[in-house]
């Protein structure tokens, strides 16, 4: 092959890697928009997760035993006392 063809093939090959690169995203996967309005029971509820900081509102995300994800607001004091009771029964 020549110079010029090789050469040819690495712009061509660079530009298809960084298209692939661009269409991932960077962005955060999970974010709250809209709070679930009514109290759950902590019975229910597996495990949690909050928020990117990079989403415009914060939240935690309860999961429960039949693997649904609810968002919440993390500050009302039920939801608090959830995230504390999974903490302390993960000891």
């Amino acid at each position: 092959m020549r110079t010029t063809d090789i050469l040819l093939l690495c712009i061509l090959g660079y530009a298809l890697l960084s298209f692939v690169n661009c269409a991932n995203g960077i962005g955060p996967d999970d974010c709250c928009f809209t709070p679930y309005p009514r109290r759950m029971n902590k019975s229910l509820i597996k495990s949690y997760c909050m928020t990117d900081y990079r989403c415009s509102k914060s939240g935690a995300i309860l999961v429960t035993k039949k693997g649904r994800r609810i968002c919440v607001d993390p500050n009302l004091s039920w939801v608090i006392g959830i995230m504390k009771h999974i903490d302390e029964s993960t000891f």
